[in-house]
């Protein structure tokens, strides 16, 4: 090998699972690249994104809110045109509706401009990204006012992600950040039911679940996918559910610091 030359990317194989309630039993790789970041640098990003491709990763999460929609769009362009993937196909693409398009009538709308941005034709899984309303806005904002807030239309709402699906524009949908009271509002009329409600990686996939996992660092996307070729020891396991365990949102200050939820449980157990 020349010294100048680039090294050699050894592929890992993530493991997939199958979504029930998918269009043509579409499959989603158990571990995902997260891009909810605080400051965008789109360029690093579109480096990591290229890089994950490399090291294996298929399935990247964005959101309408992340503002990063556009940077993976360019990147998922450009590993197409370096040959990283044959097709489009290949790559497993979540996209999420934020509280301010969480109207019947806007949904589908949200949708086409999030594919329009990514630059493709579909996404494998849409989320509803909070179970709750705010009124409608070009201007999308985490720190959503109180008096902006509005009930969630459950029935339209998922109503318009089904419409989503059944046009092709995605192959799945979900919801994120939903309890499970709020899960069972959905499943008691809807006619295609949530695919994914979005949660020590090796222990969530033994779980039987997926993570999205955050980081632009070369090494430590690479580690993050070395969690197949081991397991978990019993000890491991009883260590973990020693763990104490608590229902809340990640970051007080996310969304809605002055919401209609006391704390942050509040938006869980109701």
């Amino acid at each position: 090998m020349a010294a100048n030359s680039e090294p050699m990317h050894v592929s890992i194989n993530v493991p997939e699972v199958k979504l029930s309630s998918a269009s043509g039993h579409r499959k989603m790789p158990v571990i995902g690249l997260g891009s909810a970041v605080d400051n965008i640098d789109e360029r690093a990003m579109k480096s990591a994104v290229l890089e994950a491709i490399k090291l294996g990763y298929r399935h990247f999460d964005t959101a309408s809110l992340y503002g990063t929609e556009r940077a993976l769009g360019e990147a998922i362009a450009e590993a197409l045109k370096l040959g990283l993937v044959a097709s489009r196909e290949e790559l497993f693409i979540t996209t999420k509706l934020w509280c301010s398009d969480a109207h019947r009538d806007l949904v589908v709308r949200a949708l086409k401009k999030s594919l329009k941005t990514l630059q493709i034709e579909y996404v494998d899984l849409y989320l509803i990204h909070w179970p709750m309303s705010a009124k409608p806005s070009e201007k999308l904002r985490n720190d959503i006012p109180e008096e902006d807030l509005v009930p969630l239309d459950y029935n339209g709402v998922w109503e318009a992600m089904e419409e989503c699906q059944r046009h092709g524009l995605t192959k799945s949908i979900g919801v994120s950040n939903f309890s499970p009271k709020k899960i069972e509002t959905i499943l008691a009329f809807a006619t295609i039911p949530p695919s994914v409600n979005q949660v020590c990686l090796r222990w969530i996939i033994e779980q039987g679940a997926t993570a999205a996992v955050k980081s632009f660092n070369k090494e430590r996307l690479k580690e993050n996918l070395e969690i197949f070729d081991w397991a978990l020891t019993d000890d491991d396991h009883d260590k973990i559910r020693q763990i104490p365990q608590r229902r809340m949102m990640p970051r007080d200050d996310f969304i809605i610091p002055h919401g209609p939820f006391k704390t942050p449980e509040d938006l869980w157990d109701e």
